[in-house]
């Protein structure tokens, strides 16, 4: 089984993705506990989908939910190089993901710990959560994002 560093290596390679098409360079991975593998992959496509809920924990989780064949993610950890925002945080506790490991911090509209903790709320489901995991690079492919777009 691969440590929690380098599954959110895996995730900041979809923010760079991300970034490369000109979307808010988030990256997120599902994966089954079990065996370690990777069965879910997204990345932020707000723009390119032109929807406000292309974030990348909902694309991973659609991606997990289809490869296990039910909407329940059993058994499974997600990984983000972001904070869940309050939508994404309410999909994870739907899909019953057992875990969550996420990167940066997110000031604004983080929901497992920055604006709210939505975890700790009545919710019949709440997953173990793990913060920090590569913060610096995590935050650092945002900030260098951001940092050029004002540029251009």
């Amino acid at each position: 089984m691969r440590s929690d560093e380098e599954y959110m290596r895996e995730a900041l390679e979809l923010a760079k993705k991300a970034a490369d098409e000109g979307e808010t360079p988030v990256g997120a991975i599902v994966v089954k506990n079990s065996t370690g593998e990777i069965i879910g992959r997204g990345f932020n496509l707000r723009e390119t989908e032109k929807s406000p809920l292309a974030h990348a924990e909902i694309m991973a989780l659609n991606e997990a939910s289809r490869a296990l064949g039910g909407w329940r993610v059993l058994g499974c950890t997600l990984y983000v190089t972001l904070e869940p925002c309050p939508m994404c945080a309410g999909a994870i506790i739907n899909s019953r993901i057992e875990r969550v490991v996420y990167g940066a911090k997110d000031p604004k509209a983080g929901s497992v710990e920055s604006v709210q903790r939505m975890f700790d709320l009545g919710y019949n489901h709440r997953p173990e959560v793990t913060g920090g995991v590569l913060e610096d690079e995590c935050a650092q492919v945002l900030r260098e994002f951001f940092k050029t777009l004002r540029k251009k």
